[in-house]
């Protein structure tokens, strides 16, 4: 563990010239960060009414109601929503969209695509990233695909990769390809068999991989393609051996850390990066939450399974999650193979299984959890608008967090990438204006 986060910060000299070519030496110039390299997001589920409202769409999905599940992933109205913006944007600059397809389409051939476009779009015009999940998962599968033959079944789930990942081709920079493929193949809910599941019994869960992986990738070759799971265990691990010797080509690893159970502590968790990290992928932790209520009883097996009438968040609770949510974003931080972190849900209205997981209460009031994840994010990993002076060769120094940041002098601007590790990296930024 590198408490230093050398491996994380960057010291790059930046020659500034006009737009003439000259160089702006002996001029004062402010220097300011506007992202992380490392990608710091949020589900952005609350914000898409909003989005689709403003655009002049419909507050639900197409069909929401005719189906079996509807508008699922839930979200808050564009009113509550917009009392959630600034925060949102606060803290976050990566956006996870819901494309859970009982929900995307909930009736064939009507799909959720203008109102995710619009948010997808929303999110962009202010500077954050999309990122879609999933692509293929068995729950929440649309129940009219248990109605097709099983060549109309495959031949339906290619087309659905395919035409999320073409419509969202430059708005949705990654996507969770295939979500929870070590169960795939035995999965079935308490009421009926679901279309992905058989689809994954037939295939194999290699080659459902391979499916989803390589119809993503044909469709949008730009995109990064993530294989996610909440199992932690040694089964995940030889999955994902199965499917690199197979060929699929995957950008990146997930790893879900839903902590409903309790905080998983620096050890744990440096494990589980190790030992995912041996694959020489990127690691995105994609589904991160913690509690600031009372815990989930330890003997529940699957999460879904623990219902109650009420989950408060609690003073107590929300001390407890404040200070774990700095360790764990400390310790994720401190590993190199670590490119993206997902806390999933800003706000614990409407939060999953109705646990109080929010950064944020359900009445829109910061958590200390909320304070201590800005604090850290946007104040201690963070470069303010700080003023410098270009030296006599229109030199400046800039020493910070690697990410993207702006430079401005005399109402002109540009921006510039500092990477990381580069002690005396020369980037030339084309200053506009005389």
């Amino acid at each position: 563990m590198d408490s230093s986060f050398e491996h994380r910060r960057g010291t790059a000299t930046v020659t500034l010239r006009r737009a003439d070519g000259s160089l702006l030496d002996l001029a004062d110039v402010v220097v300011e960060q506007r992202r992380h390299a490392v990608a710091l997001g949020g589900i952005g589920f609350d914000l898409v009414a909003l989005a689709a409202a403003r655009a002049g769409l419909g507050t639900s999905a197409p069909g929401a109601g005719d189906g079996e599940t509807g508008d699922v992933f839930g979200g808050s109205g564009p009113e509550a929503a917009a009392d959630l913006v600034d925060l949102w944007l606060g803290v976050f600059d990566t956006a996870t969209l819901p494309f859970y397809w009982a929900g995307f389409e909930p009736v064939p051939g009507r799909p959720d695509t203008a109102r995710l476009l619009a948010a997808a779009r929303w999110f962009r015009e202010r500077d954050v990233a999309v990122k879609g999940h999933p692509l293929v998962w068995h729950t929440l599968a649309p129940g009219w695909l248990r109605e097709l033959p099983d060549d109309r079944l495959e031949a339906t789930v290619r087309a659905r990769v395919g035409r999320e990942a073409a419509d969202f081709a430059g708005l949705v920079s990654t996507w969770d390809a295939v979500n929870e493929a070590v169960i795939m193949p035995v999965f079935a809910n308490e009421q009926h068999e679901n279309g992905i599941t058989r689809l994954c019994r037939r295939l194999g869960r290699v080659e459902t991989v391979r499916l989803a992986f390589e119809e993503a990738r044909a469709a949008d070759p730009a995109a990064t393609l993530v294989l996610n799971d909440f199992d932690m265990s040694p089964a995940y691990d030889r999955l994902v051996e199965e499917v690199l010797d197979a060929g699929v080509q995957v950008d990146a690893i997930g790893l879900q850390s839903h902590m409903h159970q309790g905080y998983w502590g620096e050890e744990r968790t440096l494990e589980v990066l190790e030992r995912f990290a041996r694959h020489g992928l990127p690691l995105h932790l994609t589904e991160t939450t913690l509690l600031s209520g009372a815990l989930m009883p330890p003997e529940v097996e699957d999460l879904n399974d623990h219902r109650v009438d009420s989950w408060p968040s609690t003073p107590e609770g929300e001390e407890r999650q404040a200070d774990e949510v700095v360790r764990h974003y400390r310790t994720l931080m401190s590993h190199p193979s670590v490119e993206a972190v997902t806390y999933w849900g800003l706000t614990d209205r409407g939060a999953w299984l109705g646990a109080p997981a929010g950064l944020v209460r359900a009445d829109g009031s910061p958590k200390p959890a909320y304070d201590a994840l800005r604090s850290l994010v946007r104040g201690e990993w963070w470069l303010p608008p700080t003023t410098l002076r270009t030296d006599e060769r229109g030199r400046v120094r800039v020493s910070g967090w690697a990410g993207g940041y702006a430079v401005s002098s005399g109402g002109a601007s540009a921006t510039f990438d500092l990477p990381a590790g580069a002690s005396e990296l020369e980037v030339a930024v084309e200053v506009g204006g005389g």
